[in-house]
């Protein structure tokens, strides 16, 4: 029986890194905690960093990358990333084995959907993932979502989708003002409330989870995050209770779809 198994190994602004995979195909979106912790946390479901097929990249920002080096240096997996952030990171990172995207693209028995975001990088996307119907989401670091996209993104299986900040924190923090402005720009990240606003529109009957990720360390809380998730699906007559928090330091529970 086909299935998708989706785990957040890390997320947060120190780092980011999650796992999917199909029976057949397994792989990692985005490598920025260290490779040491990326290679302890696969190993704890039981998956050999050797055996990953492809690390997707969401954008070159340290939190997203900091470990790719170390990682393609001792695994040499095939990396997709586009044009613009291939050259962003070319002379940095031995990249021995690399793959251009401009569309949408298959790795092996999984085929992904590019989804455009809006974030402060060179270049910037989330992703679908889907493989005999079975689908997540992956889409943080953007600071809105594309009304083009709505329907890509409805009715999936699994969502990580970013639940950055709480607005009344952040403004009230001791963020510099000319970084509270970016954060909340539409080049920055999702507020706990524009999160909860989006997921509302896509998820549908075939849904099964939501992990809320890259929560700020300063500017957000768990329990703000997931009250406000809830208490918008309440006011929008939705009922869903599947919703874990994705942590920095370590991972959630591998779902299974």
């Amino acid at each position: 029986m086909n299935k998708l198994n989706v785990c957040v190994l890390a997320s947060g602004s120190k780092g980011n890194s999650s796992y999917i995979a199909s029976n057949n195909t397994k792989i990692l979106i985005d490598v920025g905690m260290t490779c040491s912790y990326i290679v302890n946390k696969l190993k704890s479901i039981n998956v050999m960093p050797e055996e990953i097929d492809a690390i997707l990249i969401t954008h070159t920002h340290s939190d997203h990358i900091a470990g790719l080096k170390v990682f393609l240096k001792k695994y040499k997996t095939t990396v997709f990333l586009t044009k613009k952030m291939y050259e962003d990171i070319k002379d940095k990172i031995n990249i021995s084995s690399f793959v251009i995207i401009e569309d949408d693209f298959e790795v092996n028995d999984l085929h992904i959907t590019l989804i455009k975001t809006s974030h402060d990088a060179n270049d910037s996307l989330g992703y679908v993932v889907e493989n005999n119907g079975k689908t997540a989401v992956y889409l943080t670091d953007t600071g809105y979502i594309n009304q083009k996209n709505y329907n890509k993104l409805k009715n999936k299986n699994v969502y990580i989708m970013e639940s950055n900040h709480d607005v009344e924190m952040l403004m009230e923090g001791s963020y510099p003002y000319h970084l509270k402005q970016r954060i909340l720009g539409d080049y920055g990240h999702l507020s706990n409330h524009d999160s909860a606003i989006y997921l509302t529109k896509f998820i549908g009957n075939d849904t099964r989870h939501i992990f809320l990720a890259h929560l700020s360390e300063e500017n957000n809380t768990p329990t703000l995050a997931l009250s406000t998730l809830k208490e918008m699906l309440e006011e929008k007559n939705i009922d869903f209770t599947s919703i874990s928090i994705a942590g920095q330091k370590e991972r959630t529970e591998v779902i299974e779809i």
